[in-house]
């Protein structure tokens, strides 16, 4: 007999309601020795019931829910207590299941459990930590048709397609003196050829888990007194930075999350860019020029009553071959004779940050070109972790090489070993794998308690 586990499914402190999660055998003794037996009566009804500890005193008055074997999300006899929000509360009702033959869960621990049962394949387990952690609109949408089942349809699909292309080819290795057509090398080539064109859009999706997740790293740049401050500060609708009429005031990055729209924006101030001989003003360019190297997005604060600005050779090619929006602030002022357009290819927003003028449209626009420069998923599109594609890369690669040996006449014996190798690797996305060290890794990103 498995052990059974118990946790806190809410977080630590006062709350108006506090959920403890038990799973596995010992549940159906548990729902009739703490809480009365209508309760195990009624599965997946909740009940308002008393909790009453070893001793016989009462714990708490609560809502409970008892799930039999097969029909909870662990695929065990699972109870969840729905207690007052008192951590001392939860504490008594731990400690009491604890002393009944419980413990503590692993983080994880559920969702591993719903995963061996056959509740969900790896995919949708993966998926359950992705909901919970989920900054953005768009982040919650990818996480919910992954939990629904997404990824794991389409492997099915890409496997049958190359259990086909492997059936062919070992039909006529097996009987090739059969009344069988003679081998066409040229249907498995093709077939493969579009098996390898789907991994590769699949693997590409991978870059969007971390804009998703973290944010699109979105870096303000621009000279000192451009408004760069001013703007994190009318993002965030609150003086954040520091804003000072004295060049240099910023010497550090700074670093906010926002959302615009759908999208989660990591907004990260940065010190002007400048010639200075000041020691720390340097070193806060140092910083800058690193931060417009690892950004997604870039906001280009310029101002347009002093003359065009002149940016290292470094950023300047950066800003060609980048996502730029560029920011022209200061349109209160009248404009300098030698101020230019700058970055005329790329798309600009008028404002004045200190008026308040145009930030309805700087929040368009910024939303506008995240969604034509395809920042994200489209609504209906699939998105694969870091850990799908490096699984999906190995099976590309099978693939590839077999699909060279068919078309130069190697034995197809080789080639058929190649796909069945392409076939572990699909395998290993939606968890049929044997494999105790990755899940190990895998389930420790999990909260307690999930």
């Amino acid at each position: 007999m498995g052990d059974t586990i118990v946790a806190s499914a809410t977080p630590y402190g006062e709350s108006a309601l506090a959920v403890v999660r038990i799973s596995g055998p010992l549940c159906p003794q548990l729902a009739a020795d703490c809480l009365g037996p209508e309760l195990s009566a009624n599965p997946r009804k909740a009940c308002l019931v008393n909790y009453k500890s070893l001793t016989g005193n009462i714990l708490d008055n609560c809502l409970a829910v008892y799930f039999p074997e097969k029909r909870s999300y662990t695929g065990e006899p699972c109870l969840e207590l729905s207690l007052h929000g008192n951590p001392l509360i939860v504490q008594n009702v731990t400690e009491d299941l604890l002393a009944r033959g419980c413990r503590m869960a692993e983080a994880g621990e559920f969702t591993r459990t719903a995963f061996l049962n056959g509740k969900l394949d790896l995919s949708q387990a993966e998926a359950v930590a992705d909901l919970i952690s989920a900054r953005s609109d768009q982040a919650l949408q990818v996480a919910r048709r992954q939990l629904d089942g997404a990824i794991g349809r389409k492997m099915l699909e890409l496997t049958d397609r190359l259990l086909s292309v492997i059936a062919a080819i070992e039909a006529y290795i097996d009987f090739p003196e059969e009344d069988l057509p003679p081998e066409d090398q040229a249907g498995p080539t093709s077939a493969l050829a579009a098996l390898s064109c789907e991994l590769g859009e699949l693997i590409e999706t991978s870059h969007y888990k971390t804009l998703l997740h973290e944010g699109i790293r979105t870096v303000i740049m621009g000279e000192p007194n451009a408004g760069k401050s001013s703007l994190l500060n009318a993002l965030m609708g609150e003086d954040r930075a520091i804003v000072s009429a004295e060049p240099g005031t910023t010497r550090d990055f700074l670093t906010e999350r926002i959302m615009i729209g759908s999208y989660g924006l990591q907004l990260v101030d940065t010190a002007g860019l400048r010639e200075t001989s000041a020691d720390i003003e340097r070193q806060g360019i140092a910083k800058t020029l690193q931060q417009v190297q690892d950004a997604d997005f870039l906001l280009v604060v310029v101002d347009q009553s002093s003359p065009a600005p002149h940016f290292p050779d470094v950023v300047e090619k950066r800003l060609l071959e980048h996502r730029v929006l560029v920011v022209e602030n200061k349109i209160d002022l009248p404009p300098h004779p030698a101020f230019i357009d700058v970055l005329p290819g790329h798309p600009r927003v008028r404002v004045s940050l200190t008026e308040g003028a145009g930030l309805s449209e700087l929040r368009t626009r910024i939303q506008q070109t995240l969604e034509s420069d395809r920042m994200a998923p489209g609504p209906d599109e699939l998105m694969v972790s870091t850990r799908h594609a490096n699984a999906l890369r190995q099976a590309r690669i099978a693939i590839d090489e077999a699909r060279t040996g068919l078309r130069d006449d190697c034995p197809a014996e080789l080639a058929a070993a190649g796909l069945r190798d392409a076939l572990a690797c699909f395998g290993e996305v939606i968890g049929k794998v044997d494999n105790e060290d990755m899940l190990d890794k895998l389930f420790a990103a999990f909260c307690i308690g999930k």
